[in-house]
């Protein structure tokens, strides 16, 4: 799982992925590429468009397809974009980086593009004060001093909060004239629905605050509005395979974001999450009594303008539906979720250390493919330990079925204690680490979430070790007494039995790959890289076992004779066909595939 880019903290965790039914994930820099990028900008004349290539300063803003004039509406817009901001972008590589949100570090190239430079900016209107952004008021705000000796405030945030702190707006020319409010508010639910984050831009000259004590509270509602900015942050590419593979697989994927209702639903509707209309709001949730909300997870996929507070009520209505949760997080405030959640995941590059303590996986590139790899290795996981159980219960079933119907028929004994020992303590053990180490299947995202009260032996599981082991017992009898018919001693008898259930191990491995898909092509026997080394492993050892002086002493063996080899294989080839004719009568039988695939998910056959 860490060569797929999760780290999991704690063992536990590897089984519940294999039972995870929803997901619940963040928006930004998991689903999409953190590379944000100011796209579009509306001011109360004209509309813009910006080119670029994601943090690099290079591109242009354009009107009507032509570079735009320098207005001075633009080039305030450029210095709130400036220094209303705590981001620093920095070249690494040849690459640019942002050190900080990825938000404020879109503004940087924007300013840019308009022809500013931010140290200038910076020197001619020095910070004096500062109201930090918070998920609460969802806004920032900084008091520069001007060159004129007076104050300018200067605001960004969520286009509804600055449009109620706004009352007047900045024309192309520079006059502040009464606000359109219904014209921006539909510029911003234009943008919203072509996926673009959307942020206002505000300012105030000489603002009525006391400098040194600003809080939240002090921000004027005679703000004038600039205009609005639209950027873009692109779904990943492998997130958009990840969620289509997670539906195949039955596993919901939720996405939680501080974006507005229309963006959010937009960016779902690429990543095919939900219907790409119905979002519900942060508001909404807190309107929603539990049995509300419990009701509204069950329909809807998509939660914005979502805080961390509402992450924890929704992984609790989630639970409450008898989903297993997995939820991701990166903030201080996320980790209550992420303890709640059944698998909490922490980001590795930006989460927190708070955040990573309370999650049972951290992944290391923050990518919600990475999620995925992980469900699909905890479910191989558990089918691997499922593969190994019904591998090697059949063996002792047989064994003690051998020693029973000698005991009840009182015929000698087919098998001696040494023998069992062998079988148990080498052979079975070297096959069975093979078994273990088996690749994913291919259809192994294409089943439904295991039940987490689903026992590890299912009555699938039960039948097979059965009939594998009356099969087994069967073809070690018949060698057993095929060996007394033609005189041979008790010792050869039964070091011919003893190979008997050695090499229907050994084919038995071949059936156990597959627990219902046929394992009759070629095919089917690559990918392993550790079956040739595991069957070698136990041909050397069984080879000395029959041949070897100091190991016949030991157990009581006799050299086998050549020509007994074929026939001992051909009665392995018929148990490998028997158990793959067993395989092809579950398959091809409706209701019988219908119940072992029920039983294997831990569900009701339906």
């Amino acid at each position: 799982m860490a060569q797929r880019n999760a780290i999991i903290r704690r063992l536990p965790a590897v089984e519940t992925l294999g039972s995870v039914s929803r997901i619940c994930s963040d928006k930004t820099g998991t689903l999409t590429l953190m590379e944000m990028m100011v796209v579009s900008a509306v001011t109360a004349d004209a509309k813009f468009q910006v080119t670029g290539d994601g943090y690099s300063p290079e591109g242009k803003v354009l009107q009507n397809g032509n570079a735009a004039k320098k207005e001075p509406v633009l080039e305030v817009m450029g210095r709130v974009s400036l220094l209303c901001n705590d981001a620093e972008l920095f070249q690494q590589d040849g690459t640019w980086k942002v050190e900080g949100d990825p938000t404020e570090g879109a503004l940087y190239p924007f300013a840019n593009k308009l022809g500013m430079n931010r140290d200038a900016e910076q020197h001619a209107h020095p910070r004096i004060d500062v109201i930090p952004f918070e998920s609460d008021h969802k806004f920032m705000a900084t008091l520069h001093q001007s060159a004129n000796s007076q104050n300018i405030l200067l605001v960004k945030g969520a286009p509804e909060v600055i449009l109620y702190h706004c009352d007047r707006q900045q024309t192309a020319t520079g006059q502040q004239v009464p606000l359109a409010r219904d014209y921006f508010a539909q510029a911003s639910d234009g943008l919203a629905a072509q996926g673009e984050r959307v942020l206002g831009l505000a300012w105030l000259e000489n603002p009525a605050v006391t400098v040194g004590s600003l809080t939240a509270a002090d921000l004027p509602k005679n703000l004038v509005l600039l205009g609005l900015v639209g950027l873009l942050d692109p779904p990943r590419k492998e997130a958009i395979e990840a969620v289509r593979e997670c539906h195949s697989g039955g596993i919901r994927v939720t996405m939680i974001t501080g974006d507005h209702k229309i963006t959010a639903a937009a960016i779902a509707k690429m990543l095919d999450i939900g219907d790409g209309k119905t979002a519900i709001t942060g508001a909404e949730i807190e309107d929603m009594d539990t049995a509300t909300l419990q009701e509204r997870v069950r329909e809807v996929d998509v939660f914005a303008r979502a805080s961390p507070e509402h992450k924890l009520r929704l992984v609790k209505a989630i639970q409450a539906n008898k989903q297993i949760v997995a939820m991701t997080g990166d903030g201080v405030n996320d980790a209550p979720a992420l303890k709640k959640a059944d698998i909490g995941v922490a980001m590795g590059m930006k989460g927190t250390e708070v955040t990573k303590e309370a999650a049972e996986m951290i992944l290391a590139d923050d990518n919600f493919a990475s999620i995925t790899a992980a469900v699909k290795e905890g479910r191989t996981v558990y089918n691997n330990i499922e593969k190994a159980i019904l591998f090697m219960l059949p063996t002792n079933v047989a064994q003690a079925l051998v020693i029973a119907v000698a005991i009840f028929f009182g015929f000698t004994m087919p098998i001696t204690a040494p023998q069992v020992l062998w079988v148990n303590m080498v052979t079975s053990v070297a096959l069975g680490l093979v078994i273990s180490f088996e690749p994913h299947e291919m259809d192994v995202m294409q089943r439904v979430p295991r039940s987490v009260d689903r026992p590890i032996l299912t009555t699938f599981g039960i039948w097979r070790i059965v009939f594998v082991g009356l099969a087994l017992l069967v073809y070690t009898l018949a060698a057993f007494f095929w060996m007394k018919s033609q005189g041979a001693s008790d010792q050869l008898a039964r070091t011919v039995a003893v190979n008997a259930i050695t090499i229907g191990q050994v084919f038995y491995l071949l059936n156990s790959r597959y627990l219902l898909d046929s394992s009759l092509s070629i095919t089917a026997h690559f990918g392993n890289k550790y079956l040739p080394l595991g069957i070698g492993a136990v041909v050397v050892l069984q080879l000395l076992f029959t041949y070897a002086s100091p190991l016949q002493r030991l157990f009581g063996n006799e050299a086998v004779p050549l020509g007994v080899w074929p026939w001992l294989f051909a009665g392995g080839i018929v148990f490998f066909l028997v158990v793959e004719a067993e395989k092809l009568v579950i398959r091809s039988t409706d209701s019988l595939r219908r119940i072992v695939t029920a039983a294997e998910a831990g569900a009701n056959p339906t």
